[in-house]
């Protein structure tokens, strides 16, 4: 079997790619990557060590994905990841690479009769709905109440029926465009696809930053006694978020390779669920315990435009369809991200610190 994994030298497709060639020392894994986000070229070293081809592309281009050759699978994990992108400066980028790009690979996958795993968002969902919903507030974070007047919104997270009428940001639109292209594809080309929203994704490998990959820069900012801040929602770090530890996300996805069936047609929300949530301050507290440091964290009242008090994925339709449930806990994504800067410390000194 050959896979493509598009955005193949980011967070996730770079552990997508070690993992899988793994497991699978047979499979031809070819890591396709157009290099933008810092960081992702440090990668490259361990693709030449595992024999994992690298091809450097942009899948803006059609004649880059044309030098792939004839493939089985295509894993479309290179999205602009950033939810602030697109309200900071225009939107040009962030739609050429999330949507268009998109449907280059979706064209490819045609062309080679070969199967899509697509890495959408849990922000395909609207903010101002999941903004109105009720909430309680206790002493360390903001958790939904359990009897909401909102459909798809209970205690236990959002849910696939919630709906999807309203604003979202840029990312969120052009994640949640790619995959209604993607039933079309299905419907007229007989595409057989898998279609994920993702909640936060953590773990080693990722070059965390403000906009994205926050508990990478929690950990970072402890590890190097650096200051961080609480900002919206009062500046007191309650806001909520469920994690899902990378090495969860690949069990999924090398199921969906090999059982593309159970997905064809389905849309599934996947992420660390109310059992792995944390708060902010609840994230302080873990990096002061594994690393023994206690930093300065300012408070900044404002909220940010397309930010969310709570996000926490219901996973009870894949657990119940499907089978799936994550296995790691908070505390061992937190862990295993401050063993890996502590094993990389030189490399990632100059990105993360």
């Amino acid at each position: 079997m050959k896979i493509i994994v598009t955005g193949g030298a980011g967070f996730v497709g770079s552990t997508l790619c070690l993992q899988l060639k793994n497991k699978y020392p047979e499979y031809e894994i070819v890591a396709f990557d157009n290099l933008r986000r810092r960081g992702s070229e440090l990668n490259l070293v361990d693709f030449q060590k595992n024999g994992i081809a690298f091809i450097h592309g942009d899948i803006r281009n059609n004649e880059d994905l044309q030098t792939l050759g004839d493939f089985d699978v295509l894993i479309e994990a290179s999205a602009e990841p950033s939810v602030t992108a697109g309200l900071d400066s225009e939107p040009t980028y962030v739609i050429n690479n999330n949507l268009f790009g998109s449907i280059n690979c979706f064209n490819a996958c045609i062309k080679n009769d070969a199967k899509l795993i697509f890495l959408s968002t849990s922000r395909v969902y609207p903010i101002e709905t999941i903004e109105n919903a009720l909430f309680n507030e206790d002493a360390t974070k903001f958790l939904f109440k359990d009897n909401q007047e909102i459909k798809g919104i209970s205690s236990k997270g959002i849910s696939e029926e919630l709906s999807l009428e309203g604003a979202r940001s840029f990312y969120g639109t052009t994640k949640l465009s790619s995959e209604l292209f993607i039933h079309e594809y299905a419907a007229f080309y007989g595409l057989k696809a898998a279609v994920t929203r993702f909640g936060v994704i953590a773990g080693p490998r990722q070059m965390g930053k403000t906009d994205q990959g926050v508990v990478t820069l929690w950990m970072a900012k402890h590890y190097w006694k650096q200051s961080l801040k609480y900002i919206g929602y009062g500046g007191k770090g309650k806001q909520v978020r469920d994690l899902l530890h990378v090495d969860d996300l690949v069990e999924l996805i090398d199921f969906q390779i090999h059982n593309i069936e159970k997905f064809q047609g389905k849309v599934y929300n996947v992420g660390g669920g109310l059992q792995n949530s944390a708060s902010l301050q609840e994230m302080t507290a873990i990096c002061e315990k594994i690393t023994g440091n206690k930093i300065q964290i300012d408070e900044v009242a404002e909220t940010r435009p397309a930010d969310l008090r709570i996000f926490i994925t219901d996973n009870t339709k894949i657990e119940t369809e499907i089978g799936w449930k994550p296995k790691k806990s908070v505390e061992t994504i937190f862990k295993d991200i401050y063993l890996w800067i502590q094993e990389n410390e030189k490399q990632l000194e100059s990105i993360l610190k």
